[in-house]
């Protein structure tokens, strides 16, 4: 059989477009319009999305190993160690629905009343109190000096805020009662160690996030009222892309005019 090759393509099909069958706002597309409203107006609403890069494997596997190991809780009822050293009185949260709130490609989903936006996002984890309050977790790895005990003010920190805050925003709206402090499950791998051996050792901590949701409702219209408007919007502070098509565009328009000029000589 022939290897597959992945291919960019630079023209997706309408129905996964805004206003298509098949779209809709996930949590990442949320941060996304955080970013560069324009590369998220050409990628939703002109179905031209940025190049992909590789996935970060093993963070994904990180992330299994975890769910494989609150499964186990999951299924016995019973506390996970870490809820136990931290002093959080809950369990893994055992609903039929949770294979499928995980699921990226599905989550849990809300349609928004103001604005008719059919929002999702996948959690990694939910945990449970005695008196049926949901906790919002999600499970996180890196390699960093020291210990990871809180969020810093960087924009990958509020990102993870903001993550946490759309998935109690989305439990809200589902009729479920959320704690407003969500946690990061933080494996933080060492790499003061004298040699690899085969092996990566983490610390694991529990992050607090203190959640918000105020800020939804007006970002969500925000983003309908971009995706509605016949104009760009503007781009992101902090956008690379943009920037980049710009020179890009104006370099290969400059060939292409001295080469036309050329070819009239």
């Amino acid at each position: 059989m022939a290897e597959y090759i992945k291919k960019y393509n630079p023209t997706r099909s309408a129905e996964w477009n805004y206003g298509g069958v098949k779209w809709k706002l996930s949590r990442s597309k949320i941060d996304f319009f955080f970013e560069c409203p324009r590369c998220f107006y050409l990628d939703n609403k002109l179905g031209t999305k940025r190049p992909g890069f590789p996935s970060f494997n093993l963070n994904i596997a990180v992330d299994e190993l975890f769910k494989k190991e609150f499964d186990v809780h999951r299924k016995a009822g019973t506390p996970h160690p870490i809820m136990a050293k931290y002093g959080i009185e809950a369990v893994p949260f055992a609903h039929a629905n949770m294979d499928m709130w995980r699921d990226p490609f599905v989550g849990i989903i809300h349609t928004h009343t103001l604005t008719g936006l059919v929002v999702s996002g996948g959690v990694d984890d939910i945990w449970v109190k005695s008196d049926d309050t949901l906790i919002i977790v999600d499970y996180k790895s890196t390699s960093k000096e020291g210990t990871i005990e809180s969020l810093s003010d960087s924009p990958w920190d509020q990102q993870y805020k903001r993550q946490l805050g759309i998935y109690r925003w989305l439990l809200e709206q589902n009729g479920f009662t959320v704690d407003p402090v969500g946690y990061l499950v933080y494996a933080n791998a060492n790499k003061s160690l004298a040699a690899f051996d085969d092996k990566l050792v983490f610390e694991t901590t529990l992050v607090p996030v203190e959640t918000d949701v105020s800020w939804i409702d007006k970002v969500l219209g925000e983003i309908k009222a971009t995706l509605d408007n016949q104009q760009l919007p503007p781009i992101g502070t902090s956008c690379e892309f943009c920037p980049y098509r710009e020179a890009a565009g104006k370099k290969l328009q400059a060939v292409h005019f001295a080469a036309r000029d050329i070819s009239k000589t």
